[in-house]
């Protein structure tokens, strides 16, 4: 299995419109062959002392089956489609790429 943390940095200003393309295209995603989950998050502001806070931060938790399902996600159509819908909305994309210990 293959675990994906995504960090969207979005600019200020597009975090509602970049959440709402995002989650019309969710079900576009789980319907791909090896996708497990896909799930947008926002931070839970706490108080606790330790966490990393940044409102401006989507976190995209991801699982695929394989590495080759991951990598045909990233080409897929509508991915495609969804990365013109919202390339002016995005500062950066950090990937983290993981794998059962």
């Amino acid at each position: 299995m293959v675990h994906v943390l995504a960090s969207l940095y979005i600019k200020e200003g597009c975090l509602a419109e970049f959440i709402e393309i995002f989650k019309a295209n969710v079900p576009n995603v789980l319907k791909e062959d090896g996708c497990i989950e896909y799930v947008p998050a926002i931070d839970l502001v706490t108080d606790i002392p330790t966490q990393d806070k940044n409102a401006c931060i989507v976190t995209v938790i991801e699982k695929w089956d394989s590495l080759e399902a991951l990598q045909a996600h990233s080409v897929a159509p509508h991915m495609l489609a969804y990365g013109e819908q919202v390339k002016g909305m995005l500062e950066k994309v950090s990937l983290k790429i993981l794998q059962n210990a």
